[in-house]
């Protein structure tokens, strides 16, 4: 109490008192701290008790009001005072030894202030660096203290000054190589805090802490000019500082992630803000120090291991798919005031808010960080520990692991990790399949399979997880899973053109091709099936060796109507319902196909399919297994439940909208002369439209049946008595649905091609 009263009084003398020039009112605030360690005999008491805060408050006052009077750039006296006499370095020395107790809190506040008041540039001075360095040890070395706001604030301080000069990292690189000299030896170092002329070591001695003999960096024992000038001291040179040493410490970092453990969550937020600033610091050497000589890559996936370890064994995949979209930085869950919480909430969202900064990290960082990172993340996390939870036998484990895998895929954005995310669910490989292929990569095959498991929800599951999948910015996603098994076109029987096709080219079909209208399934063709807007057919396709046409509009009229009159009319149930008629999916399949456009414009695709002159026709075709699971499952489609062949039609139709050639006209092109033994999608789709055809004849007022069912899917009617065969009749909507989607695409594929 009788020192804040003597702190008072003190200020109100200063205040009275005629104004000194500034480096004398400086100097007489520098001596106060000194004298206190002289003249006080109870070290117990603690910091606030005293007048060093705000002698220190002063002095930085000082030093802002002389910058701001003198020109840009130029150093005044009492800044020039701070760095010959080293007070920082004094400053550290007390801050570490915490004398007297709350001394540490003081010297952060300070050396804060210091460098975000101050506009000049002090960090490449040698004596505001190097103590700087030292206080940045001291930070995060023992959780949970009273001083880890300061050091968080002085630690990002410290990294918005290097995201503004980056070059300055080089002065934090420190080499592990320590020099056997003491900092008290002759010659080999600093001078002890308070050595200058107007601070004789004596007076220090009797209350203040000495520094410690701890050895300097090998770089920074003599540094040129140390006992030259002023104007020598100042800088130490770059080109020393920038050197990569084979073995170095990056303290700055190292002290970020201790804090990023904190039980204070916004100390944690802010230490990762600082690692995602130092990340993307555009210099060489810290990056190659960064994943080198630092444990960021183990830290980050340790913790994103721990935290996928500690979620519950089940958890229902409508909760990890729904739970709120995560952002690292506003992770302020409180399971209290959550009336949906359920079990595991807290630890679902504590382990994607960590992939979330994993992913923003990588995505923020220099490219030889991002790449180590994401590789770190490959290994020790996705391998490490996805990979058995996928690959294990338990239904409930694998529909689990099957939707976290789901939600992370859907998540992530850096396209350094989305890389190596595909590599670990697809592999690298580019060469075509092998139908006997199974283990080149067990991963893909055990997933590829599980998109016909005995489970529908682990299907269906598996299913979304490849349809998110196909919608990456990823070439090698489409190109692993069907593009590969589609490059010689070798799912094609070449029949170079002889004089008795031409009159069927000249009408628009291709030679050697089924007239589809022709056949049986195609007799009865309803006026509303038909494309009446002119608009729609007016527009050309693109003229093929395949496709020989004198007339477009004629060819994307057959094309369309295709797919439209390929569900016979008694099997049709939509032009009973409004709202759910051919030109909805036009407007989605124009949307949808210039999203893809602009995500596969640069990968430079083929605007034409591969001539076939320089294709191996002679190769046996597999569609890859991928395709095959897609078709088998399409070819059981009236026997299905609604919900897996809506999956099933949904990843078919992401497929088809791709704009690359093979798939187009393997997926989309009914003309397509198929070689012996091969299927396509329309193919596939032929057969299940025959099987149902038969079927139709042994149902008793089918017609009705489908409609009501058709209803009560869109809530026009509700629920009542169990309708006989509904899973076929739900099959039935799923396939006329179907069927005009892929006629949208078909068409607005077309459309785009002609107008491009």
């Amino acid at each position: 109490m009788f020192s804040k009263f003597t702190s008072i009084l003190q200020h109100a003398v200063e205040a009275l008192a005629p104004s000194l020039p500034l480096q004398e009112d400086f100097v007489y605030h520098w001596k106060a701290i000194t004298h206190y360690y002289i003249e006080t005999s109870d070290d117990k008491a603690p910091v606030t008790d005293t007048n060093i805060p705000s002698h220190l408050e002063q002095m930085l006052d000082i030093l802002v009001q002389e910058e701001n009077e003198r020109e840009s750039g130029e150093t005044g006296p009492c800044m020039e005072y701070l760095l010959h006499h080293k007070i920082l370095e004094t400053l550290y020395t007390l801050g570490k030894a915490d004398c007297p107790p709350g001394m540490k809190q003081q010297v952060l506040v300070f050396y804060t202030k210091l460098l975000g008041r101050i506009r000049q540039p002090l960090l490449p001075h040698i004596n505001v660096h190097r103590p700087v360095q030292k206080l940045i040890r001291l930070c995060g070395e023992v959780l949970a203290t009273p001083t880890e706001n300061e050091e968080i604030q002085f630690l990002c301080i410290v990294c918005a000054k290097l995201k503004q000069d980056p070059y300055l990292v080089n002065f934090f690189l420190e080499s592990k190589l320590r020099s056997s000299a003491s900092r008290g030896a002759p010659g080999a170092g600093p001078e002890a805090p308070g050595q200058g002329p107007d601070c004789p070591p004596e007076e220090l001695a009797a209350g203040a802490p000495q520094p410690e003999a701890e050895a300097e960096p090998e770089e920074e024992q003599r540094a040129p000019g140390l006992s030259g000038s002023l104007e020598q001291l100042h800088v130490l040179p770059l080109p020393e500082a920038s050197v990569v040493r084979p073995s170095q410490d990056y303290n700055l970092v190292n002290s970020l992630l201790n804090l990023t453990r904190s039980p204070d969550g916004r100390i944690a937020v802010k230490a990762c803000e600082g690692l995602m600033l130092l990340v993307s610091l555009p210099e060489p050497a810290a990056a190659k120090c960064l994943t080198q000589s630092t444990c960021l890559c183990q830290l980050l996936t340790d913790r994103l291991a721990a935290l996928y370890q500690a979620l519950p064994q089940a958890l229902d995949p409508l909760d990890i798919e729904t739970v709120e979209a995560i952002n690292w930085g506003l992770d302020s869950y409180s399971h209290k005031e959550d009336a949906s919480a359920f079990p595991g909430k807290r630890a679902l969202i504590s382990f994607l808010s960590w992939f979330d900064y994993c992913d923003q990290l990588i995505k923020e960082a220099q490219k030889p960080t991002a790449v180590a990172l994401a590789k770190a993340v490959h290994e020790r996390f996705f391998i490490g520990v996805m990979e058995p939870q996928l690959m294990q036998t338990s239904e409930m484990g694998i529909l689990t692991s099957t939707a976290l895998l789901h939600r992370i895929v859907r998540q992530v954005t850096s396209d350094v990790l989305l890389q190596e995310m595909v590599f670990f669910i697809l592999g690298e490989q580019r060469e075509p399949e092998l139908l006997a292929e199974i283990g080149r990569h067990p991963l893909r095959h055990r997933l590829i399979e599980h998109c016909d498991h005995i489970s529908d929800e682990i299907s269906i599951m598996t299913l979304r997880m490849f349809e998110h999948l196909l919608q990456k910015p990823n070439e090698h996603i489409l190109y692993n899973l069907v593009l590969r098994n589609l490059e010689e076109r070798n799912y094609t029987e070449y029949k170079p053109a002889c004089p008795e096709d031409k009159d069927v080219a000249e009408n628009g079909l291709v030679a050697g091709a089924v007239d589809l209208e022709e056949d049986p399934l195609f007799t009865d063709i309803s006026p509303d099936n038909t494309l009446s807007n002119q608009e729609w057919l007016s527009s050309s396709p693109p003229t093929t060796p395949d496709h020989p046409k004198s007339d477009g509009k004629t060819e994307v009229h057959k094309i369309v109507n295709s797919f439209l009159c390929l569900v016979p009319d008694e099997a049709k149930s939509s032009y009973h319902v409004e709202g759910t008629g051919y030109d909805t999916y036009l407007r989605d399949a124009h949307r949808q196909f210039r999203d893809y456009c602009a995500i596969c414009l640069r990968w430079e695709w083929p605007g034409a399919p591969k001539a076939l002159e320089k294709c191996n026709l002679e190769a046996a075709f597999f569609e890859g297994h991928f395709l095959k699971v897609l078709f088998d499952r399409m070819g059981r489609i009236l026997d299905q439940p609604y919900d897996v062949n809506l999956q099933v039609t949904s990843v078919l139709s992401r497929l088809s909208l791709f704009p690359h050639p093979h798939v187009h006209e393997y997926l989309l092109d009914p003309y397509v002369n198929l070689a012996s033994g091969c299927r396509s999608l329309f193919s596939v789709t032929v057969r299940v439209v025959g099987d149902l055809v038969v079927r139709i004849q042994r149902i008793q007022d089918f017609t009705p049946k489908l409609l009501l069912v058709r209803k009560r899917l869109l809530g026009l009617e509700p629920e009542g008595p169990i309708i006989d065969h509904i899973t076929l009749l739900e099959g039935v909507i799923v396939l006329e649905e179907f069927c005009k989607e892929l006629a949208a695409i078909a068409f607005v594929k077309y459309h785009s091609s002609s107008t491009s």
